[in-house]
């Protein structure tokens, strides 16, 4: 089932992005489809197993190996300033572990955009089949690299980091691309805004070389806040059609319990499922709207 002319819009959340995980699953298992995906951090992460429509991997990975030292842990900080083990995630699993099918990948009919930061400029950074080819994992890496506990990623003579820093939820690179009407899955429940940042003076210290990145994480909730207005607008409009918890999530960007991790994504699942005759029904005014013009 294609959804024709409709992008799907991922915010990251770290592992927040299991819930994200669970809301595509059902969309996979229902066949549900979109000619354009855009996301940053986690949820290019998630994406990118849905798009190879490799049913369940993202449970087996992001919840299976949530308890490992490899994959999240203090111990992989210590030793190498990044609190996710980058190669681990990018490289041992994907190529190793838990095979990615990079041939699936490369024969889906979507457009897949993955936004990064410029540690230089601040400014976002999107990177689509034509830029990454094959390497569709490394503009990931980057996209995940949380700044303080990930290193910067050298991409086609870029730095980057963590696309949320500068685009948290980018639906409008969306409708600059031709994608006016969107699907959006959000990690936050309605009503969530960000608050300044507390810690804007370690910002300058870990970071002295790039006063654009600096700039961008000190914005970064005016963005988020801005664009959380934008699309709920967007949304009464009916140009945008949200899924997000309906509470608060007891889980955090770094949560490494199982338990807890396996409620968020039955959780996406079930709110999935719950909204999927609504979403069909948007979809079929969407398509009345498209014959009407």
């Amino acid at each position: 089932m294609l959804f024709e002319q409709t992008g799907l819009v991922l915010e990251g959340g770290g592992m927040r992005g299991v819930y994200t995980a669970g809301v595509l699953e059902y969309l996979l298992e229902n066949e549900v489809e979109f000619p354009y995906v855009i996301g940053v951090s986690a949820g290019a992460c998630i994406a990118a197993s849905y798009l190879s429509k490799q049913k369940g991997r993202n449970k087996k990975v992001n919840i299976g190996f949530a308890g490992d030292p490899n994959y999240l842990s203090w111990r992989n900080y210590f030793k190498k300033r990044e609190l996710f083990g980058m190669d681990f995630v990018f490289n041992e699993i994907p190529n190793k572990i838990v095979p990615y099918d990079y041939e699936a990948f490369q024969k889906s009919i979507s457009q897949f955009v993955i936004g990064t930061t410029d540690c230089h400029t601040g400014e976002s950074v999107y990177h689509n089949r034509s830029d990454y080819g094959e390497d569709v994992l490394t503009p990931i890496r980057a996209s995940s690299s949380l700044p303080f506990v990930a290193p910067v990623v050298q991409f086609q003579s870029r730095h980057l980091l963590d696309g949320g820093i500068s685009d948290p939820i980018p639906v409008r690179k969306a409708e600059t691309d031709g994608y006016p009407k969107n699907v959006v899955i959000l990690t936050r429940n309605k009503g969530y805004l960000k608050s300044p940042s507390k810690f804007n003076y370690l910002v300058k210290r870990k970071y002295p070389q790039y006063p654009g990145l600096r700039e961008a994480m000190m914005n970064r909730y005016k963005v988020y806040n801005e664009t959380v207005e934008y699309l709920e607008k967007e949304e009464e409009r009916g140009s945008v059609f949200i899924i997000r918890p309906e509470m608060p999530l007891k889980v955090g960007r770094i949560e490494r319990n199982p338990r807890k991790l396996e409620d968020l994504y039955n959780q996406g699942y079930a709110d999935a499922e719950r909204k999927f005759k609504e979403l069909l029904a948007w979809k079929d005014v969407q398509s009345q709207m498209v014959t009407l013009s």
